[in-house]
């Protein structure tokens, strides 16, 4: 079929794009700009046009694919509806392109991007994740098969069309409640229909929510079942090491106990599949991490540059505790962190474990929030994080062993680690 979608260079919606460019259907889409995503998707051959434009559609259409922000006042929707062509939300798609598949449906808080590459490593099948999987350098790996991994979304609900066959649950800390018109009732119903819908249940049983769910299920008990974690070095690469349950030691690219929780998952998911444990430890030892989760871009003897997704301040905590123990290793003393704010809705319902979550720095850069199409609102961030003593930055640039503020001051030593998911990865990318 012919498929436009609009909204391409998000990582959801190109993830999409690529699963139905390699099912053999014809695609293009467009953007408002030009990314390394767009540019990956036209090395495929889909075409891109930048902007949005109606010229961008054209009556062979069979229909259309838009993400979430795309208003109904975006040129190509007005054209589209002109020429009658049918268009669904990203949500509404995911439903008719997973129909007839097996899916390892991972979804929750934090750790599901980790959790379905480490799972889409093991079994080797078709995934669809929301980061870039090193393996395959890519969100998306693809062979004729009906498993199929996926990266479910709760922010907007589109979870509940993912046609789970395994229901896999990280955690459920309540995050996205605008979406929820900050209801928990609601939340945590949409979180167990999910569970419910699932043919099979792999759950972290030591979650709030999840310890109480009434449902047959897998449950991990970390604290119980994740014994003799041990994280080292292997050619100056972080791993964790650790004995899960009966089912014998394990070893994964990255650092932490989250890292050890996430691999558990994956790991009870795989058996329960019919993966040998041995086959298990073989193919996670594969595994490499994601860009854009505790993905380290630059390292010498006295520096460390690291880009990490965190924009949740469970996420950043749990990744600095990482981030103290790799610079250990290391030798390295000094440990900066720079934050870039990921909406105002989040950074002010969350404002306390956010002034919280950044002890132990050397020091903290806080650069503009990334608005994420929200209206300002003006947030004392310098009174608020005033124990900090925080540095101020538009923005950074980066050389080879230096961080450049805005304000002339370069960060040479140390380790160096940059939080957000708005455009602070690309700035330390050196690509924006």
């Amino acid at each position: 079929m012919r498929v436009h979608l609009i909204g391409i260079g998000g990582i959801g919606i190109s993830g999409l794009a690529k699963y139905l460019y390699f099912k053999g259907n014809s695609i293009s889409g467009s953007d408002q700009k030009a990314t390394k995503i767009t540019k990956d998707l036209e090395k495929l051959g889909i075409e891109i046009t930048v902007p949005h434009s109606r010229d961008a559609i054209s009556s062979d259409i069979d229909f259309i694919i838009y993400s979430a922000i795309i208003k109904d006042s975006n040129p190509e929707i007005i054209r589209a509806k002109e020429l009658s062509i049918k268009t669904f939300s990203r949500s509404e798609a995911i439903g008719k392109i997973l129909e007839g598949k097996r899916v390892f449906s991972v979804c929750g808080a934090h750790g599901k991007s980790t959790t379905s590459a480490m799972l889409s490593s093991i079994i080797g099948e078709s995934s669809i994740i929301g980061a870039y999987n090193k393996i395959y350098n890519s969100n998306v790996s693809y062979s004729d098969s009906e498993n199929l991994v996926f990266e479910a979304d709760e922010s907007d609900g589109s979870f509940l069309n993912s046609n789970p066959y395994y229901s896999i649950v990280t955690n459920a800390e309540p995050e996205h409640m605008e979406f929820y018109n900050y209801d928990l009732d609601r939340f945590y119903s949409a979180y167990y229909k999910f569970l419910s819908i699932g043919k099979k249940r792999v759950i972290n049983g030591e979650d709030e929510f999840l310890k109480d769910v009434n449902l047959d299920a897998i449950r991990l008990y970390p604290s119980k079942d994740i014994k003799n974690i041990e994280q080292t070095l292997v050619g100056d690469e972080p791993y964790t090491n650790f004995h899960l349950k009966n089912y014998g030691e394990f070893s994964v690219w990255g650092l932490g106990e989250h890292i050890a929780l996430d691999a558990s998952l994956a790991i009870l998911t795989a058996l329960d599949f019919g993966m040998k444990s041995s086959e298990i430890a073989e193919n996670l030892r594969k595994y490499r991490g994601t860009e854009k989760r505790f993905d380290i871009l630059q390292k010498s003897s006295d520096f460390v540059l690291i880009d990490d997704y965190g924009h949740h301040p469970t996420e950043i905590e749990a990744t600095l505790k990482s981030a103290f123990e790799y610079a250990k290793m290391k030798n390295i003393d000094e440990v900066v962190a720079i934050w870039q704010p990921h909406k105002y809705s989040r950074t002010l319902d969350n404002m306390v474990h956010f002034q919280s979550c950044f002890e132990g720095v050397s020091k903290l850069v806080i650069l503009p929030v990334w608005s994420a199409g929200e209206e300002k609102i003006d947030v004392n961030f310098e009174r608020l994080f005033s124990r900090y003593s925080p540095i101020f930055s538009e923005r950074v640039s980066v050389s080879e062993g230096v961080v450049k503020l805005s304000s002339g001051e370069k960060l040479r030593n140390g380790l160096v680690i940059g939080f957000g998911a708005g455009d602070i990865t690309y700035q330390l990318r050196g690509a924006k």
